[in-house]
């Protein structure tokens, strides 16, 4: 392994980046640095400033991982226009859509589904270092040859079945995950959807971090109540990329925002054209 510097868009945040809830193989070190997989690359991240400090290989890939040579500022600037997007903004705009491979992206949102992080985390980890080479997430074919008795060791549950049908349906050329990345949405969602344990919601989580397809907007509990409270009238169409927003206002909801329970007797006001007046609420 090499170390070697990134220059990081200002305002970007790494933290951010990893725990927002794209992503599960980074592991948070006490020095604030954090260490995990992209793929087949293993490395140690640390955000000093507006410099990334890496201790990998490859600079471009992770140039190209974290989404750094993309410009969000243009996207945050018009989306500030909006008083909810604006509040989640500041809290949480250095958040960037990472570039996943779109194997390991499904199978992570199947294992997602009703479910908490640290589980998803640990399923993961068991899947890799028990199927999976060096640590690798494990390919297609080596999960299709598999059987629910097999893979009992990785604790997945129900979804073991998901996991399997996704492997033979990938490794067979049933569901071709290149022709996903070209689709129209819909048609890709309908493909991506044949496959057993993929809804709407885990589609559209896979076409956004998977496949880096911007347009997509996974809607989930969190999501719902901020679209019912501060967008009654639909989410606007003028905000786009609107999948590059949902993470913002994700993130926001579920970190900065008081728990719901802790505020049940209290309704979020709007200012009559879906703009949140204040987000306090949650």
């Amino acid at each position: 392994m090499d170390n070697f510097s990134l220059p990081l868009p200002h305002g970007f945040s790494l933290r951010d980046t990893l725990l927002c809830g794209q992503c599960f193989r980074w592991e948070e070190n006490a020095d604030g640095s954090f260490t995990g997989w992209a793929g087949a690359h293993h490395a140690t991240l640390y955000q000093q400033g507006d410099t990334l400090l890496v201790t990998g290989s490859d600079p471009d890939f992770w140039e190209e991982y974290l989404d750094l040579r993309e410009d969000y500022d243009g996207w945050k600037t018009t989306f500030s226009a909006d008083r909810t997007l604006s509040a989640a903004i500041e809290k949480c705009g250095g958040i960037r859509i990472l570039r996943q491979q779109p194997w390991e992206t499904v199978i992570s949102f199947i294992i997602s589904a009703n479910n908490n992080i640290p589980r998803i985390r640990g399923i993961i980890d068991r899947l890799c270092s028990g199927f999976g080479e060096d640590g690798h997430f494990p390919t297609p074919q080596q999960l299709a040859v598999q059987t629910p008795e097999t893979l009992a060791p990785v604790r997945a549950g129900f979804r073991t079945k998901y996991i399997l049908d996704a492997a033979q349906k990938v490794a067979d050329g049933t569901l071709n995950l290149d022709e996903i990345s070209s689709m129209p949405l819909d048609d890709a969602r309908k493909q991506l959807m044949t496959v057993k344990g993929i809804g709407p919601k885990v589609a559209e989580c896979i076409l956004l971090y998977g496949f880096h397809r911007l347009d997509a907007f996974p809607v989930d509990t969190w999501i719902k109540k901020i679209l019912c409270r501060c967008y009654p009238d639909g989410f606007p169409e003028w905000i786009v990329p609107k999948g590059v927003a949902q993470q913002y206002l994700f993130h926001y909801i579920r970190i900065y925002c008081p728990k719901e329970e802790e505020n049940a007797a209290t309704g979020l006001s709007t200012d009559g054209q879906g703009t949140a007046k204040s987000l306090a609420a949650f």
